[in-house]
């Protein structure tokens, strides 16, 4: 309530808790003669700027992908209000929605480089985004390995299971396809699909970056989507003429966000057996 005072939101009546995130604190607040607003803080200290970055990969979204989003009222060093969306519709069509909407994102931003023009966070960890021209070496360098210096990473990974990981990253042409960047969400798990009020997808708490396409599908596909996304990944599929091998993939690509988490959280919800399993045939040498 203060920070909202202390930014010039002096309608604001109330401030509820609500529930869903992790890596923050948020509330809805209530106003005089306005409609409420969604807030988003951080308990301790907030990173110089992680706000006003959130921010800006929720307009990119909306500008140059074509993704509805949430309208920013205010971003600055301690707070992240938005306008309100709703929960996402138990519907089929929905998701339909959602694999056109993805697919357009991802055909219409295609990018000569992997980056982004500056640092973001994925959740309270810095997100480098250093341009480079090999996408296989990004996502090594700057999806991966970056998360070993971590202490509960360290913790979690033994030294076959680290040293597994760079082989993996040595072998990353041979594993995945050689794709394009393109604008991506960056941290697409189910909780941050919403809807906008007249029920389009919307989504929220972008970690944005021009990389590969799958990097979002993988978190998708990763995070138990509902029953009627059922057709959501054959639509996308059809829409990007994407292989017939994906699936098999997902778990090579999804080792970034899993890190992520283990990074941050004392209940990883399994992604250190994750980790392990991903990496399981790259311990010992081939």
């Amino acid at each position: 309530m203060e920070g909202l005072l202390r930014a010039g939101m002096r309608d604001v009546v109330s401030v509820e808790p609500a529930t869903g995130g992790l890596a923050a604190l948020a509330g809805i607040a209530a106003r005089r003669n306005a409609p409420p607003v969604f807030v988003k803080a951080l308990a301790d200290a907030p990173p110089d700027g992680v706000f006003v970055a959130e921010a800006e990969g929720l307009a990119a979204l909306r500008d140059l992908g074509g993704l509805a989003t949430p309208e920013v009222i205010l971003a600055d060093r301690e707070l992240l209000v938005l306008s309100m969306l709703r929960p996402r519709p138990r519907s089929e069509t929905f998701w339909e929605q959602f694999a056109h909407a993805l697919a357009r994102l991802h055909l219409g931003t295609t990018h000569a480089r992997f980056g982004w023009h500056r640092d973001n966070w994925l959740g309270r960890r810095r997100q480098i985004n250093t341009w480079m021209e090999d996408g296989f070496a990004f996502f090594a360098q700057h999806r991966l390995l970056r998360w070993l210096g971590e202490p509960r990473v360290e913790a979690a990974l033994d030294a076959g299971d680290r040293a597994a990981l760079e082989r993996l990253c040595d072998r990353l042409p041979e594993l995945l396809p050689d794709r394009p960047a393109c604008l991506t969400h960056g941290d697409l798990w189910a909780q941050n699909i919403l809807a906008t009020p007249d029920g389009r997808p919307a989504v929220i708490d972008p970690a944005v970056s021009y990389m590969w396409a799958e990097v979002d599908l993988a978190h998708v596909w990763s995070t138990a989507p509902p029953p009627e996304a059922h057709r959501f990944f054959a639509l996308y599929r059809e829409l990007t003429a994407l292989d017939g091998d994906w699936r098999s993939r997902m778990p090579i690509v999804q080792l970034r966000q899993h890190l992520a988490v283990l990074a941050q959280f004392d209940d990883d919800w399994g992604a250190a057996d994750q980790v392990r399993a991903t990496l399981a045939p790259f311990r010992t040498r081939t």
